[in-house]
């Protein structure tokens, strides 16, 4: 199996919205630095390009999508094999990057047309989509609810989000204190070092002259 890994990295941000160009069985990997205990919605879209119309058809049927996700400790969250189009959900565990792993499941047996595919990959972080379930409210109680409910999600992630970033500013911040304090003791240690060094030295000349009988 032909296998092409290509890494791209992005920040957390609630939506991340992009397309990419893969051939047949080649894996395109996604790493995403995720606060713990966050729901990730990733939506995805398989196009095939066809070589009569030289374009991107809007649907690839007989095609599929293998999502994995796995953190950087080899824990896997998700392993699952989808269709040309649809979603996938999965939860942190812990802060951290997280690698999003995407592969077509075409094969030399299936007749493209073309072996290129283009996928569009939607990332929401942290959230829910209440778009359908809003839309199919009839009572505006009942909406007002969806969106206030979708609101309170937004800023509880929000504040996920900052104290993640203190936790890394904190860590950041007490990793640069170690490493000026380990540089103060080998300043230290340099200094007295050269002065043993020096003291040593002008021994041993003084009991060479000594011994020559110059002073």
């Amino acid at each position: 199996m032909r296998t092409l890994t290509f890494l791209l990295s992005f920040c957390v941000s609630l939506s991340t919205a992009f397309y990419f160009h893969v051939g047949e069985q080649e894996e395109k990997c996604i790493i995403e630095d995720i606060p713990s205990d966050t729901l990730i919605t990733g939506t995805f879209k398989i196009q095939r390009w066809d070589m009569g119309r030289h374009d991107f058809l809007e649907s690839a049927p007989g095609l599929g999508l293998f999502v994995t996700v796995t953190t950087y400790n080899d824990e896997v969250l998700l392993s699952k094999l989808y269709g040309p189009q649809g979603m996938f959900y999965f939860t942190s565990h812990s802060p951290g990057e997280h690698i999003i792993c995407l592969e077509s499941n075409s094969t030399r047996l299936v007749s493209f047309g073309g072996s290129e595919l283009r996928i569009h990959l939607d990332i929401r972080v942290g959230e829910h989509d209440f778009d359908a379930a809003i839309a199919q409210a009839k009572d505006k109680v009942n909406e007002l609810s969806f969106k206030l409910e979708h609101l309170i999600e937004q800023i509880e992630q929000i504040v996920k989000e900052q104290n993640y970033q203190r936790d890394r500013e904190e860590n950041f911040r007490m990793t640069s204190e170690d490493t000026n304090s380990n540089v103060l003791w080998w300043a230290f240690a340099q200094t007295l070092i050269f002065i043993s060094v020096g003291i040593f030295q002008m021994k041993c000349l003084k009991d060479f002259f000594i011994a020559k009988k110059l002073v």
